[in-house]
């Protein structure tokens, strides 16, 4: 991988770069696509990543599907593909292992700031899985550009401190995020939803708008999280997990509305399956 970039860059072609944990969906092709518009070459990764999962996660019934994953990165003229084992990422005994002593890795990169709240505080350790995998990506596949989406807003923001603070020498560009039809957000655990909890699931969606109408109207924040809650509670497989207002750059929780500085984000459970959404107000 590390040779074909630099081959790449020596040739003067600028590389962008979409991250992903595979079982791709039309969010990770919009992606790849404004990489082919903005980027001369476009690489992916594919790397269903162990350190970003708390232990009662649900790393192992991750989907996982590489040769479907190869067609849709072929379909929208994806260059490269890496998808690295986890030997080859961690050394031979893995991330898991740490008492083997034959490559497995005691460096860690952690962001301290933004990664403190609401996702940070709900999964330990996820963020600094997070960081140190996508810095080792970044330092393997040596992107100009590297694309995310909107979806993950604090893993954007977390991602954005440690580019800057660690001097990367990337752009680190954040695009919209992809809906259904009917507004739920796109993702891999969607497939974990049966059709009965999939209907349900477009109360996160439901709230987002709920949250930018009261809003609009001048209803204050603690107002709109009532409002919100009790739309997400009427619905019987939904179980709240957070609903926040946050400073979009910062995540410091708001007691006030900021025009254009001011994200709702929320992570709820539709039966055993955990949804985020977000929205900059």
């Amino acid at each position: 991988m590390q040779a074909w970039s630099r081959a790449a860059r020596a040739a003067g072609r600028r590389i962008g770069f979409v991250p992903t944990m595979g079982f791709l969906h039309e969010g990770h092709l919009s992606l790849m696509r404004e990489a082919k518009r903005r980027a001369d070459l476009c690489a992916v990764s594919i790397y269903v990543n162990p350190t970003q999962f708390g232990p009662k996660e649900d790393f192992s019934q991750y989907p996982r599907d590489f040769e479907r994953d190869r067609q849709l990165c072929e379909s929208v003229g994806v260059d490269v593909i890496f998808a690295p084992t986890d030997a080859e990422m961690w050394g031979e005994c893995g991330v898991r292992n740490a008492k083997c002593g034959m490559g497995t890795a005691t460096t860690w990169v952690e962001e301290t700031e933004v990664a403190r709240r609401l996702e940070g505080e709900k999964r330990p350790g996820h963020f600094r899985g997070v960081c140190t995998v996508v810095a080792k990506l970044f330092n393997i596949v040596q992107p100009d550009v590297a694309y995310f989406g909107q979806k993950d807003a604090q893993q954007c923001a977390v991602l954005k401190r440690m580019v800057r603070d660690l001097n990367v020498p990337l752009e680190l560009v954040v695009c919209p995020t992809v809906r259904e039809a009917d507004g739920l957000a796109m993702s891999s655990r969607n497939t974990y939803l049966s059709p009965d909890e999939r209907r349900q699931a477009v109360v996160l969606k439901q709230s987002l708008d709920l949250a930018r109408n009261l809003l609009g109207a001048g209803a204050q924040l603690d107002e709109v999280l009532d409002r919100m809650a009790r739309l997400i509670q009427a619905r019987p497989a939904a179980r709240i997990d957070y609903i926040a207002f946050v400073d979009n750059e910062s995540f410091e929780p708001l007691t006030d509305y900021r025009p254009g500085r001011t994200l709702a984000a929320l992570a709820v459970f539709v039966g055993r399956t955990r949804l985020i959404d977000n929205e900059l107000m």
